[in-house]
């Protein structure tokens, strides 16, 4: 079992690091989610993310505080809004943007009620 916990901890990872660079990939989610699957699978890799000068802050301050950093709210706020832009660029059924609309409306939701640390 903790050969696919690594597993899924090594995809979690990989797509977070690309979501640094990619605007509609979400890097925080998916390096908390990293963290919780190498802490079922290897020590070693849970305790260099927990550590690492970039990802280790956003992990720390959820860990303990259950807070998003405003930098990440801002980043991942203008992610939604570019996210969505694009959609009405391609010109999506009203319906689908509605769909999107609503569930982006609740990430930003969720996002902006955290705690800042």
């Amino acid at each position: 079992m903790k050969v696919i916990w690594l597993m899924l901890g090594l995809a979690a990872l990989s797509l977070g690091a690309i979501g640094a660079f990619v605007p509609l990939l979400p890097t925080v989610p998916l390096i908390l989610l990293a963290a919780f699957f190498f802490s079922q699978s290897s020590e070693r890799l849970h305790d260099w993310l927990h550590n690492h000068p970039s990802f280790g802050p956003a992990i720390q301050n959820w860990n303990e505080h259950g807070a998003i950093d405003r930098r990440a709210k801002i980043l991942a706020s203008a992610s939604i809004a570019a996210a969505v832009g694009f959609s009405l660029l391609l010109g999506l059924k009203p319906w689908i943007l509605l769909l999107q609309a609503a569930i982006l409306c609740a990430v930003l939701i969720f996002i902006w009620s955290r705690p800042e640390v």
